[in-house]
């Protein structure tokens, strides 16, 4: 499977002996084994899967034995920052601390995001993506002063670029407080009308918190927008915007989606409020995306060694029925040094923080099926007849063979076709100031 070669003029063709996890699977096919996998055949007619089930009669087409690997859809990365990816080697956060992670990010905008320098580092961290098979990707864009009429343009390019490779989204990213600021809010307003439909920003605690809130839901709510909502990415206990957002919710009875990012405080909570805010999330109908790579290398940096993983309460609001998602967030910036956009890393890691094993049960659906729901792509994150043949082909045979090893030799299939696209070289990035090791 490894050296897999189809000859150009093959449209329709076979995938047999794989194993699918049952969670991933728009219709219901055969019995699961205890770690939630059911083995499967698909037949494969053109960009689009025809057929998925158990034993299906192959007659005489080409076909690629899994040999009982795993075939997981191309997932989807709801919370990236593609406009600070890769600027670490001359923005380096120098304690790991958010606090200095914010005013390094800060004044390397300042200096270098041109309307090139941005370009060529979305590309690039597109291009990871990609090859690494990920289907659909929602990134912030910081959206502060002249920022915002240079990152956004740029990314409606490359949306229109890479429209037949990875699904493009993207929200707003600002303080609460700059909500109240009209001119601000009309700059904004602007560009995501024109290049996206998810309006965004960061909470905080104080006086500001309620009235901003109320005028982006209004806001949200007269333009047919979601929201998306960067949340307590704070190891403070006494910070609980989480729930301002989720009763302002209620209070608009606003009907779009709410992507509530990071959370993380909300673990440490006291347990009565705490289960009164997940409560509160439940209702309002608000998702939670935990970032767990990127907070557990940015909180308690403070204390010497970390005495926590900086994550949300993540269980807790997936058995109070809340979609529960997790994502790459930062990669090679201030914020988090490492990462390569490769959600088969975000799924392995997330397990082993989270905890998301024994039952691995439905887990893998946050990394594709919910996220793909939040984004409104119902045909990505799932495999079934009449969807799209983008999936990816892995010698692992079981979860745990699966979590083992960084996968490196997976084969992704985009539009029914092994793409041949590796992770660009770093080098492709020296010709952008500072950047140069």
């Amino acid at each position: 499977m490894r050296r897999l070669t189809l000859p150009s003029a093959v449209a329709r063709w076979a995938v047999r002996n794989a194993r699918i996890p049952t969670a991933l699977l728009r219709d219901p096919a055969g019995r699961p084994d205890g770690e939630g996998l059911v083995g499967l055949d698909l037949i494969i007619d053109g960009d689009r899967i025809a057929a998925v089930g158990p034993g299906l009669d192959l007659g005489d087409l080409p076909f690629v034995d899994a040999g009982l690997g795993m075939v997981l859809p191309c997932p989807v990365d709801i919370h990236t920052h593609l406009d600070k990816g890769h600027i670490w080697p001359r923005a380096p956060n120098p304690d790991g601390t958010r606090d200095r992670a914010i005013e390094t990010v800060g004044a390397d905008r300042a200096a270098h995001w041109t309307a090139e320098d941005v370009r060529a580092r979305m590309e690039f961290g597109l291009a990871c993506a990609y090859a690494h098979g990920t289907a659909a990707i929602r990134t912030h864009l910081d959206s502060l002063g002249p920022q915002i009429r240079i990152s956004w343009p740029v990314f409606g390019e490359i949306r229109d670029r890479w429209r037949d490779r990875i699904d493009l989204e993207a929200t707003p990213l600002f303080g609460i407080e700059f909500a109240l600021d009209d001119a601000h809010l009309a700059a904004v307003a602007e560009m995501v009308g024109e290049f996206g439909r998810v309006l965004g920003a960061v909470t905080y605690p104080g006086a500001v918190l309620r009235p901003a809130l109320d005028r982006m839901f209004r806001l949200a709510a007269d333009k047919g927008w979601d929201l998306d909502f960067h949340i307590d990415e704070t190891g403070d206990a006494s910070v609980n915007t989480l729930a301002t957002v989720a009763e302002t919710a209620l209070a608009h009875r606003f009907e779009g989606k709410i992507l509530a990012g990071h959370c993380c405080a909300l673990s440490l909570l006291p347990e009565d409020e705490r289960r009164r805010t997940i409560d509160l999330v439940a209702r309002a109908g608000i998702a939670v995306v935990s970032l767990p790579m990127c907070n557990m290398y940015l909180q308690e940096r403070e204390e010497g060694t970390p005495r926590w993983r900086g994550t949300t309460a993540f269980k807790e609001l997936a058995e109070a029925g809340v979609p529960v998602m997790i994502a790459s967030d930062n990669t090679r910036d201030s914020f988090y040094a490492h990462g390569d956009l490769d959600m088969a890393e975000v799924w392995r890691e997330g397990t082993r923080i989270l905890h998301l094993d024994h039952p691995f049960g439905d887990w893998a659906r946050t990394v594709a099926a919910t996220p793909a729901d939040v984004m409104r792509r119902p045909e990505r994150g799932r495999i079934g007849a009449g969807l799209p043949a983008d999936f990816i082909l892995f010698t692992a045979r079981t979860m745990t063979e699966w979590l083992a090893r960084p996968q490196s030799d997976r084969i992704v299939i985009r539009r029914g076709r092994p793409i041949a696209a590796v992770p660009p070289f770093y080098a492709a990035l020296d010709h952008l100031e500072g950047l140069k090791p």
